[in-house]
């Protein structure tokens, strides 16, 4: 038994002592509920079809809208994790802009006469910074169109858009909806709703990876699970992680799981693989774990095997772990850094893994959690973060 399913297999006391009731559990849950959003958006294609077409999405490239993925925190992460997919499918200019930026300089990203599609991400739908600035945009740019992707039926931002012509709600299942605290099958499940948005038109394409994903995933976790409980008992007070492209994406949401998980007991950096090199390298030290989400593009690979053997060649770090897509020909051998790969032989592209290579980060978050003896489930003591982040006052 692999160290996550000890955790979902302990008594309902046990893991109620534990503070571990959810979190466990919404982890392992993903590749079951990737299956479950896929049949759902499937049945709406049609739907989706439709409304991208009206929003100019198929429309002569000049015209096209540019588009707006937009959240906050972990949501802000799911639109990171998206960009370049969408922009290659669509043949339109995508952007990751968080609500947070939007609320306090929303006419500096605006364009006068330019198309716009928002794509809005929230787990609760009730982000204070994501309603106040859909609110606004509603308000003063009404020609701009929308797609709210939430886990929550209720939502306010779902509310707010209700039986406008320019506007869809995409919900997803009841599952989806974390309990824990900490983002988990939320926002893996938002990533995979917004590949699926990428292949509105060509899902046949799609089906293949998505297949592909949740076998990898389910061949991940266990692996994953005993590495990242073993990593946790070594308590290393800093974590580090990079990728490039889409997968900075991933290395943002698996740094924030650990801080969180850890009520930043472990402190966290992120950066793009290459720009590590420009001054961020300075704060590795013999007491920093090193993840490096690596690239299964030859081209991309080469530059990140490279940085892995200069930090290995200067001593910089207590521990390297090199995380590789599913089927991908490992890299030549590493001196001391420490390979993690899915087994199995599914060939999954830099651009679909998000949502399988943040579940490492996920789990050693949650075992992280455990080791600095906090609850999984709501792992700030101090009351400085919670689940649904607290209003604010909006000017």
């Amino acid at each position: 038994m692999n160290a996550l399913e000890q955790l979902t297999h302990l008594t309902a006391a046990e893991k109620e002592k534990l503070g571990a009731v959810y979190t466990p559990k919404e982890i392992a849950q993903q590749p079951a509920t990737w299956q479950q959003t896929w049949a759902l958006l499937k049945a709406r294609l049609p739907e989706i079809q439709a409304f991208l077409s009206t929003a100019g999405v198929r429309g002569p490239a000049a015209e096209r809208p540019t588009v707006f993925l937009v959240g906050a925190g972990t949501s802000d992460y799911i639109g990171r994790s998206l960009h370049h997919l969408l922009r290659r499918e669509w043949q339109s200019e995508v952007v990751a802009v968080s609500s947070t930026d939007l609320l306090t300089d929303f006419a500096d990203y605006l364009i006068e006469g330019q198309k716009y599609l928002w794509i809005s991400f929230s787990r609760s739908g009730d982000s204070p910074e994501g309603v106040a600035v859909l609110e606004r945009a509603l308000a003063e740019q009404p020609q701009i169109a929308h797609i709210v992707v939430s886990c929550n039926a209720d939502g306010k931002m779902s509310r707010l858009i209700k039986d406008r012509a320019n506007a869809l709600s995409l919900i997803l299942g009841k599952e989806t909806n974390d309990e824990s605290l900490a983002m988990t099958s939320s926002f893996t499940n938002m990533v995979l709703t917004g590949q699926v948005l990428a292949h509105a038109w060509t899902p046949e394409a799609y089906e293949p990876v998505h297949t592909a994903l949740c076998a990898a995933a389910e061949a991940f976790l266990p692996v994953a699970a005993d590495l990242a409980a073993e990593l946790a008992q070594k308590r290393y007070p800093r974590v580090c992680l990079i990728g490039s492209a889409l997968l900075a994406g991933a290395a943002t949401e698996s740094a924030l799981k650990v801080l969180e998980l850890t009520a930043g007991g472990i402190k966290t950096m992120t950066q793009a693989t290459l720009a590590l090199r420009h001054g961020p390298m300075a704060a590795l030290d013999n007491e920093t774990l090193f993840i490096a989400l690596l690239s299964t593009e030859k081209a991309r690979q080469r530059y990140e095997v490279d940085l892995i053997r200069e930090i290995e060649r200067k001593g910089l770090v207590a521990k390297a772990v090199a995380v590789l897509g599913s089927g991908a020909a490992a890299p030549p051998q590493f001196e001391s850094t420490q390979l993690l790969q899915p087994a199995g032989a599914w060939e999954i592209p830099d651009l679909y893994r998000p949502p399988l290579d943040t579940i490492f980060g996920q789990l050693l978050g949650l075992f992280s959690s455990l080791a600095h003896g906090l609850s999984p489930d709501a792992p700030s003591p101090n009351g400085a973060i919670t689940r649904v982040v607290q209003p604010i006052q909006i000017y």
